[in-house]
Formats: C-alpha cells, sequence, structure tokens
C-alpha cells in the first residue's frame, strides 16, 4: 500500500494582545476624525495662499477706530462753532427777562400809586356825601384802609411729620389727602368763616387783608389768598371784641372743626387774645357794573 506523503501543517500566527480592543485601538490609531482633518489641512492651506485672519480683523479695527476717530472730531468741530451762537442767544433772552422783568416791576408800581390814588379819591367822595364817620365805616368794612384794635391771633400750622405722609414723601400723592396733616384750603375757609360768624370785623391771612371779594383757593402745595400763595404757618389775625371773638370761635362748629383737625392728624393750632392787633389795608375793589342811584334816599 503506497504511502501518502504527509500532510504539513502551515504554522498559525499568534494572536495580538489587543485583538479583543478592536474599537478603542481604532480610536487610538484614529484620533483625529477625517473631517476635522480636512478641515485643518484647508485652512493651512488658505493661510500659505494669502493674507492671514488675524492681521484682516487688526485692519478691519483699525478701520473703524479711525473712522469713530473722525466723527468725534467733526461734532466736535461742529459744537465748538455753535458754541458762541448758543451763547449768544441765551445771554440775549437772559436780557430780554431781565428787561421785561423790570418793566413789570415798574408797571407793578404804577398800579400801586394808581390804587392810592382812586381810593383817597373815593374816601374824599364819601366825606362829600355822607360825612366823614360814614366813610371811615365803609373804608373799614371794604378793608379799603389800614386797621387795628383788639382781636385775636389765630395760627395754623401743618403737622411735624406731614412731609412724610406716604406716596414718595408727598402727601399729596397719597391716595387719601385728607388722612394727612397738611392744612388744606379748605380748612382755611372754614377758620375765616368762623370768625366772621363770630363777631370778627377785620381778618387778615399773613398780612393779606380779606374782603368781601376774597377767595382762598390752592395751587399745588401752595393756598392762594386772592391770588397770592402763602406758606404754612399761618397766621389769621381778627380784629373784634378780643375774649368774646375767642371763646364763641372755639365753641363754634368751625372751632371744633379746628380742634378735630389738631386731635386727629397733629395739624399744630394755637389762639390767643391780643391786645392790639394791626391789619393793612387791602387792594382797592375795581367797581365795573354798580351804579349809584340816581335818587338819593331810596334803598
Amino acid at each position: 500500500m503506497p504511502q501518502q506523503p504527509p500532510v504539513r501543517s502551515t504554522p498559525t500566527r499568534p494572536p495580538r494582545p489587543d485583538a479583543s480592543m478592536s474599537l478603542l485601538t481604532n480610536v487610538m490609531d484614529h484620533s483625529l476624525d477625517d473631517g476635522y482633518a480636512e478641515a485643518a489641512a484647508r485652512k493651512e492651506a488658505e493661510g500659505t495662499s494669502g493674507m492671514p485672519k488675524t492681521v484682516r480683523a487688526k485692519l478691519g479695527l483699525a478701520a473703524g477706530l479711525v473712522l469713530a476717530a473722525l466723527v468725534v472730531t467733526v461734532g466736535a468741530a461742529q459744537a465748538r462753532v455753535a458754541a458762541p451762537v448758543v451763547a449768544k442767544e441765551r445771554q440775549e433772552l437772559i436780557d430780554r427777562i431781565e428787561r421785561q422783568t423790570a418793566s413789570a416791576d415798574k408797571l407793578e408800581d404804577r398800579v400801586d400809586t394808581l390804587r392810592d390814588d382812586v381810593s383817597a379819591r373815593q374816601r374824599a367822595a364819601l366825606k362829600e356825601d355822607g360825612g366823614s364817620d360814614q366813610a371811615d365805616l365803609v373804608s373799614i368794612l371794604s378793608g379799603a384802609t389800614a386797621v387795628h384794635g383788639p382781636g385775636v391771633k389765630l395760627v395754623v400750622n401743618d403737622a411735624k411729620e406731614a412731609s412724610s405722609g406716604g406716596g414718595n414723601g408727598d402727601p399729596r400723592e397719597t391716595s387719601d389727602f385728607s388722612d394727612t396733616g397738611r392744612v388744606r384750603d379748605r380748612d382755611m375757609q372754614r377758620v375765616v368763616n368762623g370768625l366772621w360768624q363770630s363777631g370778627a370785623e377785620a381778618i387778615s391771612i399773613n398780612g393779606q387783608r380779606l374782603t368781601a371779594l376774597s377767595a382762598i383757593r390752592a395751587a399745588g402745595d401752595a393756598i392762594l389768598v386772592d391770588n397770592k400763595p402763602l406758606v404754612p404757618p399761618y397766621t389769621v389775625l381778627a380784629v373784634g371784641d378780643g375774649k368774646r371773638l375767642s371763646t364763641k370761635f372755639q365753641n363754634s362748629a368751625d372751632g371744633q372743626y379746628l380742634h378735630a383737625l389738631h386731635e386727629n392728624f397733629d395739624i399744630r393750632t394755637s389762639i390767643s387774645v391780643e391786645d392790639d392787633v394791626r391789619l393793612p389795608a387791602a387792594p382797592s375793589v375795581i367797581v365795573r357794573t354798580a351804579e349809584p342811584s340816581a335818587e338819593k334816599g331810596t334803598s
């Protein structure tokens, strides 16, 4: 039996130690993704073929700074040119205001002079028509002449904490203005009316004489008497029988109203009997409609 040649076995290579870690091996051998590698190569090619981007960015920034400096320089030059014109216009406006103010002061002085002249002529006419006693009485009642005599001094002032009543420190900005310690125009109206009803013969507030045509109003934080602003404290002088006037006013409804303002809202008040108070004359009343009766002795 013929013998067959022996079968030779091919030697086998030993397996790699990292054969079981093929994914990790691939990551280690190709740490940079192909897309990133291509982008890096393209960027390197562009950098060698043209101007670097950093240089172009610096040139753009420099151009922007130059443009901004140019704009600022042009603006400063224009302002420098316009400054004398603005200063001249401002000075002209100031001069005009000063001239108009001086003219208004002169007109006011002229009005006061004419008012005094009219008052003197009215008193002279009243003396010729009805005697000096009647003329003096009419002058006193109309407020056309200064008066003095016994009476009372009533001082009404805001509460000490009136400026902190809420609303950013302004009581007038609160939701309920009546619950603050500010003296209002209607408060002074009640005070004055109460004094008239209690027997006062002449009244003034902070030196402003009241007449039958006087009005007490408010404008912002100020109380106006005949359109003239007054500031607290409000000093009310009333000519009359001092002791009787004081007692009657404090017992009246208006006096009790003033007392309630003091008790509830801390509005400060004080009243005193004076031996002699002096009230100035009121501006002359300008008669536009009333005419004397043609027949004397008729009512």
